[in-house]
């Protein structure tokens, strides 16, 4: 199947939708490409292959806008347990939250509280927290809970969109504090008024983006499936040598991820995981174009394996 096939196919797919239990399985089987699967246990077989391949592992239970604090407890418990994991499966991980999936809905002090518990206990076990962004009208609170509890934890880093118009002044004020960073181009749909539409304006900030942090930050991800920013971050990271590791979602890239690590350069593979992977799936692949292309591609590679 060619990519143009491939893209043709998938968006047939994701334009239909899931009016029926056959579209859904459809839809699954595609995204588990790229999702581990439904339970702790298949994002953990995942994590530990990606550690039997040289890489590290970054899960992620997907869920978010809670407003039932029955299902914030449930998310909780489940990082917990990712937590405590990791040392028994013998995985190099990390984990990453996404506020409203702890109780941002409710409260930013009903987050605040939930969060504290999570980084606690990750600071105990030695595990990294990624604190997730997610749509512009969570930025500012997203950006005020990482800059408290970052002053206690060190072991906590932050994600910033390109798309947003405002990132890079995020970016200078938060690496004034020291902060680690995962740059993103962002899959979230935003007005016009604070993002960048196109694909050349997200891709001309990231670039921006990512070389300030060559310059001026000391830990951070390149989180991004764009083989020419990768390059560019290649040769960026010979000129200013520095702490940082490429970020890739799970089934993406393959063919690549091994030459970076053959270069010692660290990747990470992204691993969602849990009953919601839907909404996850359509945000990841309906936001652009090249999306669809890069996963017909991948599944493409997949196959040749």
């Amino acid at each position: 199947m060619t990519e143009l096939k491939s893209y043709n196919y998938l968006q047939r797919i994701f334009t239909v939708g899931t009016g029926t239990q056959l579209m859904e399985k459809v839809l699954f089987k595609i995204a588990k490409q790229w999702i581990a699967g439904n339970t702790i246990d298949d994002a953990l077989v995942s994590a530990k292959n990606a550690y039997q391949l040289g890489r590290h592992a970054i899960i992620n239970k997907l869920g978010e806008y809670h407003t039932s604090k029955k299902q914030i407890n449930a998310d909780m418990e489940e990082y917990k347990k990712i937590i405590d994991s990791f040392r028994k499966w013998n995985i190099r991980g990390a984990i990453s939250v996404k506020p409203t999936q702890i109780g941002l809905s409710i409260s930013q002090k009903e987050c605040y509280h939930n969060f504290e518990k999570i980084i606690q206990k990750a600071c105990n076990a030695h595990v990294f927290v990624w604190l997730d962004m997610e749509s512009a009208e969570h930025t500012d609170e997203t950006i005020e809970i990482y800059s408290t509890f970052f002053s206690k934890y060190e072991r906590l880093g932050i994600a910033l969109q390109a798309n947003l118009k405002r990132t890079e002044d995020d970016l200078n004020d938060l690496l004034q504090m020291g902060a680690k960073i995962r740059l993103v181009k962002g899959a979230y749909r935003e007005k016009a008024s604070i993002s960048f539409k196109s694909k050349e304006d997200v891709d001309k900030n990231y670039l921006k983006l990512m070389k300030t942090l060559f310059k001026k930050g000391n830990e951070f991800a390149i989180a991004t499936h764009d083989e020419k920013i990768i390059r560019k971050a290649e040769n960026l990271s010979k000129k200013y040598p520095k702490k940082f590791e490429f970020q890739m979602l799970k089934g993406i890239r393959e063919e690549l991820k091994p030459k970076l690590i053959k270069k010692k350069l660290v990747v990470s593979d992204y691993i969602p995981y849990g009953i919601n992977w839907l909404p996850y799936s359509f945000r990841r692949i309906k936001e652009r174009k090249r999306n669809i292309l890069l996963l017909g591609s991948s599944l493409i590679q997949s196959q040749r394996v």
